[in-house]
């Protein structure tokens, strides 16, 4: 069953492209640029990585930021993540990044998202992968601020498909973002929103009402709403499940505990993505091979969550199908 999930078709509808820094790369880069760190090496990196809640992940993700500086550094990042996907049979990506980590640094909005496409463009011509970038807000800082990230975003339409909005959610409701997102949409960006994960099931409601999004990611607390269970069955709204980081940052105490294959029984829209795999332990296969193991999904399983990655893409219904029709063809090929 691992090998038959590494080489499936698959789309990654959320992951945060800074999530993806290995702390090789991080230290490389800073190196490169002549930075310290807050930590001695690799090791105690990665003995950092033991989390108890979002806000204690956030903490260490925002320092391992400041190795990123110069356009170069945007693209050797991107593509790093680019290279592993492509290796992990991902077909499409969507992909998150926080400009305002950046530019409060004082590195431009420019240096970050030249670098970031870049290397999406080089991915599309080397390896086939389609992609879509979008623009998240952090949470924790201010509508004003949102609003000048937004300003600044729109002078990149051409590159940027959406808005996302994430960071610390609790205290955060979707509510503080509502007029920058009805500027968003009227901007054209397509708009998503993460609800659900620590914050309650009222934050999706909030995200779908008051943001318009039209997808949830994380969204695993829907399950607590009956109500909001059947409205996100009837509208088949997407939720970017990310079953790595859910356990990791202790949103479920095991995997076991996770209620992905409740909500994907119930006839929800799920996908399967890696959120922060730098950090979480794993990239989208290891998060479906996780999933799988721990809650015993079938093979039927796998392909509805596949086929619902691509569904729930921003792509073009033509370009759907065409991805639709390989992993038809990869289930037919590889009979149980």
């Amino acid at each position: 069953m691992r090998d038959f999930i590494e080489k499936m078709p698959k789309a990654e509808l959320h992951l945060h492209i800074e999530g993806t820094l290995e702390p090789e790369l991080m230290f490389a880069l800073a190196r490169r640029n002549n930075i310290t760190l807050a930590f001695n090496g690799i090791e105690e990196v990665r003995k950092a990585y033991q989390f108890s809640d979002l806000q204690d992940f956030l903490d260490i993700y925002y320092l391992g930021t400041n190795a990123l500086l110069f356009e170069q550094d945007f693209y050797d990042m991107t593509w790093a993540y680019l290279t592993k996907a492509h290796a992990q049979h991902v077909h499409h990506a969507e992909i998150m990044f926080d400009p305002q980590t950046h530019t409060d640094r004082g590195v431009s909005f420019e240096t970050v998202i030249t670098g970031i496409h870049r290397a999406l463009e080089d991915a599309r011509k080397k390896h086939k992968i389609t992609s879509k970038l979008i623009l998240s807000f952090l949470r924790h800082l201010s509508e004003e601020a949102a609003f000048k990230t937004l300003e600044e975003g729109a002078k990149y339409k051409k590159w940027i498909a959406a808005v996302g909005l994430d960071s610390s959610e609790v205290g955060n409701p979707p509510e503080k973002f509502q007029r920058v997102y009805q500027k968003a949409r009227d901007l054209g960006f397509l708009p998503v929103a993460h609800a659900g994960e620590e914050g309650p099931a009222a934050y999706i409601w909030g995200a779908l009402d008051k943001l318009g999004a039209m997808r949830i990611d994380h969204g695993v607390r829907s399950i607590e709403d009956e109500k909001l269970i059947a409205r996100l069955k009837e509208t088949q709204i997407p939720l970017t499940v990310c079953p790595l980081s859910n356990t990791k940052l202790r949103v479920f105490d095991k995997m076991e505990d996770h209620d992905l294959k409740k909500l994907l029984d119930m006839g929800l829209c799920v996908t399967v993505n890696s959120d922060d795999p730098a950090y979480f332990g794993g990239y989208v296969n290891e998060n479906y091979i996780a999933v799988q193991e721990a809650l015993d999904l079938s093979r039927d399983d796998l392909y509805q969550l596949a086929r619902n990655s691509f569904e729930a893409s921003f792509l073009k219904p033509e370009e759907k199908k065409a991805l639709i029709k390989e992993l038809d063809a990869y289930f037919a090929d590889n009979p149980a």
